[in-house]
């Protein structure tokens, strides 16, 4: 098979890969560029709406991979998963014998979920990670009575959030809900949407952030391609699956994790779940949800430097130990240091980035410029919508990396509002706002600025005041 030749090459469908390929079309539309993708489906993002100069919502879509041709005159796109990288000669094999030999390459092969223990005995044990487990769900949804949710994540929380009519036993490892994104005060201000589900009737929520995955299976260019992962709507599906009859049936049981799961055929349940604590629950199927784990399912003849948790370790221009190989996204790990109030955390918001960053530093690489790190590195934001709330993070919100040298400040509305500020040493670190606050572009300003605020701090949150004419 001929040698295919190209200046950029990206691997993988997802946001990073499609955001690198997007600014790439911006910034070198005359060079060619492949992108390897085991869907036809990609990610891309719409509607990017800025709240303040980092905090950024947008929309995630999938679309068709080769509308991507429309940005980009001179792109390849070629349906098929990475095998081989040969870093000495710069060429990139694929499973169907394509064989890409580039200048500089990005891989955005993203990560594939954690599942639980035992969850290659039993097909009532279900992975959320793409369409087709999301149509497996919708079937165990129409006919089951009592399912069992493990994990604390988006993914999770939403499951519980979004169904109904079924009995769920939520089981958590944390002592409180949702704990990725939030902390014990906030787990609580959401815990009263599953007791007064009525209060917001007609608020949908919407996850910012899902997996997409490059399945480690040879793809047969004769068959069907793997199905595409996620869609920020997804749970849309499960919505009227099961009627809404009666009270809301969940059970959270805290601090455990699953030690078994077995088929039983002389119960009333079919699958036996027994927890860390000894608990014994009968389900009819179990949701496992528990996050991801770099996608690294490919060889080398080099290895590179990887992080703790096996994503491909980059620095600050998202470029391995390889030169002229860069990675972005849910399989890269960033290993340059950090700026006081960043730190990764795998979710859409830094795909995006990540994607834009190294697509910046590839194009310096070819051209011969110097590049500087993107400022989105200087703060840790993230706007997404959780149980139907606004929900923006930003810096070091659950007081990541702080001791226990810090202040809080706190303030809720139920049903309505909650912000949690944290100081330290009069100087606000990080900040939950969740609901319509609008203080998100006063505390990116203040983190960022690191003013005392010690004056400040009774009148901060006094919803009588206009904190904001302070700064004018």
């Amino acid at each position: 098979m001929p040698v295919t030749e190209v200046t950029y090459l990206v691997v993988g469908g997802g946001i990073a890969g499609v955001t690198c390929v997007e600014t790439l079309a911006i910034l070198h539309p005359e060079e060619t560029l492949a992108i390897i993708t085991a869907s036809s489906l990609v990610k891309n993002v719409s509607n990017v709406s800025f709240f303040a100069k980092t905090i950024v919502k947008f929309d995630v879509n999938e679309t068709e991979a080769s509308s991507l041709m429309r940005i980009h005159p001179n792109l390849k796109i070629i349906f098929d998963s990475l095998k081989h990288v040969d870093t000495h000669n710069q060429i990139a094999y694929t499973y169907a014998g394509d064989e890409i030999k580039y200048k500089v390459m990005c891989i955005c092969t993203g990560g594939v979920p954690k599942l639980i223990r035992d969850s290659d005995k039993s097909k009532r044990i279900l992975g959320i990670r793409d369409t087709e487990s999301v149509k497996e769900f919708q079937d165990k949804l129409k006919t089951g009575r009592r399912m069992v949710v493990v994990g604390n994540g988006g993914i999770a929380s939403e499951i519980v959030h979004a169904t109904s009519g079924i009995q769920k036993v939520w089981v958590i490892r944390d002592d409180y809900i949702s704990a990725t994104f939030i902390d014990p005060g906030a787990a609580e201000f959401f815990q009263n949407t599953f007791k007064n589900k009525e209060a917001q009737p007609n608020q949908k929520t919407v996850i910012r952030r899902h997996v997409f995955t490059e399945e480690d299976q040879v793809v047969s260019l004769n068959k069907d391609l793997k199905s595409a992962a996620l869609g920020p709507d997804w749970y849309r599906r499960l919505e009227g699956i099961k009627d809404d009859k009666g009270v809301q049936e969940l059970e959270i049981v805290y601090k455990v994790e699953i030690s078994s799961v077995e088929e039983k055929s002389d119960k009333e349940f079919p699958l036996e779940v027994v927890l860390s604590n000894g608990r014994t629950i009968e389900c009819d199927f179990v949701v496992s949800a528990t996050g991801v784990e770099p996608a690294v399912n490919f060889s080398w003849d080099k290895e590179p430097v990887k992080g703790p948790e096996g994503g491909l370790a980059v620095n600050e221009f998202q470029e391995t130990s390889i030169k002229n190989i860069f990675a972005a996204g849910d399989v890269a790990h960033a290993g340059w240091e950090h700026a006081a109030h960043w730190f990764q955390l795998r979710l859409w918001t830094q795909a995006r980035q990540m994607g834009g960053m190294a697509a910046k530093a590839m194009h310096g690489r070819v051209v011969g410029e110097e590049v500087l790190q993107d400022f989105c590195f200087e703060l840790f934001t993230h706007c997404t919508t959780l149980f139907g709330y606004q929900v923006i993070l930003l810096g070091k919100y659950n007081a990541q990396g702080l001791g226990n040298d810090y202040e809080i400040l706190l303030r809720m509305t139920p049903n309505h509002e909650y912000i949690k500020l944290v100081l330290q040493n009069g100087k606000l670190q990080g900040a939950i706002l969740i609901g319509e606050t609008d203080l998100e572009e006063m505390c990116e300003n203040l983190i960022l600025d690191q003013l005392d605020l010690t004056p400040l701090v009774d009148d901060i949150l006094n919803p009588d005041i206009d904190i904001d004419d302070y700064f004018d």
